[in-house]
């Protein structure tokens, strides 16, 4: 991604922002919630991936225009959250109308405890934020635990080309409440020692 990115940015003259490549990726989940809602699993699957790279590709960019920031990393975040729960609304969507609708509870489930996921690391980050880090590294802090958000696209996405989308959204919804849970403790570990 930072070969691509130095590539944009030399053909774009630095004109391509971080934020507008982290909102288009954004809103090019839109469609991918509306595939994944009416069984286009392959498509949604591979528009996943493609806008998935998004992810790390305005993180590169901000780098190499020295425009990484707090606020970018706000945004960053917040869109991440964003797309967790249009994608999780797509599955319930596409699970109800299956033979199996009551499943959809996962669905849910599996979009609250990615949310908690990074409520958590967020409360913590907060937390520790008093002490003389970066804010690279307090970013960093409490990335611990199974399931981070790219490894719950990619069981989604593994999900959605093996025809498994239930079986996706399980996984994800116990291995990232157990990673919630995770992180509290080591949060709270952390918290201990510096108090």
């Amino acid at each position: 991604m930072r070969r691509i990115a130095f590539a944009l940015n030399k053909i774009s003259g630095g004109k391509i922002s971080p934020n507008g490549v982290t909102i288009v990726g954004l809103l090019a989940h839109v469609p991918i919630a509306l595939l994944i809602a009416t069984m286009h699993n392959l498509r949604a699957a591979a528009l996943l991936v493609v806008f998935g790279l998004f992810d790390t590709l305005d993180g590169e960019l901000a780098r190499l225009q020295k425009r990484d920031s707090s606020s970018g990393m706000l945004l960053d975040a917040s869109t991440d959250r964003m797309k967790e729960v249009l994608l999780y609304a797509g599955a319930a969507y596409a699970i109800t109308a299956g033979d199996r609708p009551e499943m959809a509870f996962w669905a849910v489930l599996a979009c609250g405890a990615s949310l908690v996921v990074s409520y958590v690391k967020a409360k913590g980050e907060t937390a520790v934020a008093k002490t003389k880090l970066t804010t690279s590294e307090v970013n960093r802090l409490f990335q611990d635990g199974l399931m981070r958000f790219e490894v719950r696209m990619a069981v989604l996405v593994l999900g959605l080309l093996s025809n498994r989308l239930i079986l996706a959204v399980v996984v994800i919804a116990i291995s990232a409440s157990l990673t919630a849970l995770w992180r509290l403790i080591t949060i709270m570990g952390r918290l201990r020692v510096q108090d």
